[in-house]
């Protein structure tokens, strides 16, 4: 699939920030990524490009592994407000006082900064928030690629947004109607 200019900057961004705190050598960077149906990892795939870093999809590297490198950017899908393998990140930030920490989750959710406040709550430590960078990139949506369960779950939240009367619906819920019928990406 062809990229969008705003994915590609949105991508572009993340790689300066992980670029952006050089102290006279060159840094080592890594990223990695989990992914369910392909968004995170495309994302991954154009920082580690941007950056020259290396790339590994959760379960391929371990935490021993990313203490060689300066900068660890993470990225994870979201489903509802839960970022996929974030505990990799999460369980060793303790360990990682002078090591630059960039996360960066991918859904179908807009990056207001409600729900960008959500999903720090929801995922990230005390101790995180103040040590990480986070950032949300909206992810493609296509209904008929979804497994049974996820179909599930988006067949009942487009009952409820048909229920809402139309003149009440936000432009993100018009917005997430019109990709039941034709996929987003």
């Amino acid at each position: 699939m062809k990229p969008s200019c705003n994915e590609k900057a949105d991508a572009a961004h993340i790689g300066l920030q992980a670029n952006g705190s050089h102290t006279g050598r060159e840094r080592s960077i890594v990223v990695v990524y989990k992914t369910k149906y392909g968004s995170t990892r495309r994302y991954a795939n154009w920082i580690a490009e941007a950056t020259g870093a290396d790339l590994y999809e959760h379960g391929q590297v371990s935490s021993e592994d990313l203490m060689a490198y300066d900068t660890i950017v993470y990225g994870g899908s979201l489903y509802v407000v839960g970022m996929l393998g974030l505990s990799l990140i999460r369980d060793h930030m303790s360990g990682w006082k002078n090591k630059h920490v960039i996360v960066f989750s991918v859904g179908a959710s807009p990056a207001h900064e409600s729900a960008i406040t959500e999903v720090k709550k929801n995922n990230f430590t005390v101790e995180m928030m103040k040590q990480v960078d986070y950032f949300h990139l909206r992810g493609a949506f296509d209904y008929g690629r979804l497994n049974w369960t996820d179909k599930l779950l988006m067949f009942l939240l487009k009952k409820k947004l048909q229920f809402k009367k139309e003149a009440k619906r936000t432009r993100d819920e018009k917005g997430m109607l019109a990709c039941y019928d034709r996929p987003a990406d």
